[in-house]
């Protein structure tokens, strides 16, 4: 709120946008252990994190649904398979996991704030392109988009259909080092 681009504006209030924690049973198929996922700390902090901001003066929370598609081979191993051949391990194995329809009401939102014209500006959370259209209709209907990605790289196309580009560090965040730049000769 402090931001130059929006200290002068009036917050009408925060939309978040998430899905409940995935519930159910998966049985890992290399080491055949099953995990329940309402029992995992996971689990718990996302119920906390949205009953926390379900009871926040100003805040509306918006629920997609979550899908659970079994396992799928986690990140670092797949960079270490494809470093150096191996057969798998259950560790290399993460719960498949995906969030639907939060996209969708994200740009259902945009637009109805537009047509009503209940704003003056959006400020966007994201990273995700699929918002392209939403950004392009609230822009025809005279709102100004403003697009904040706390040091997240984005695509092009979001940058071009927002007004600005509010580049701000995440707060209270861990980052990991940067690379050091390579000298100049």
């Amino acid at each position: 709120m402090a931001h130059e681009c929006v200290k002068n504006l009036e917050r009408l209030r925060v939309y978040f946008y998430h899905a409940r924690p995935a519930t159910g049973t998966l049985t890992n198929p290399i080491s055949k252990q099953s995990t329940n996922l309402a029992l995992t700390q996971v689990f718990r902090d996302h119920e906390s994190l949205l009953d926390t901001i379900e009871l926040r003066p100003d805040y509306a929370l918006r629920l997609g649904e979550t899908v659970t598609q079994e396992w799928k081979l986690g990140s670092k191993a797949m960079k270490s398979v494809l470093k150096s051949p191996r057969p798998l391990v259950a560790t290399d194995l993460v719960p498949n996991i995906a969030q639907k329809g939060v996209d969708l009401r994200i740009g259902l939102d945009i637009a109805r704030l537009a047509l009503t014209q209940s704003v003056q500006a959006i400020v966007a959370i994201t990273g995700d392109s699929d918002l392209i259209p939403a950004f392009k209709f609230a822009r025809r209907e005279g709102i100004r988009v403003f697009l904040c990605h706390f040091d997240h790289g984005i695509k092009r196309d979001l940058k071009a259909h927002a007004d600005r580009i509010i580049d701000l560090p995440l707060p209270n965040a861990v980052t990991s080092p940067k690379k050091p730049e390579p000298k100049k000769s």
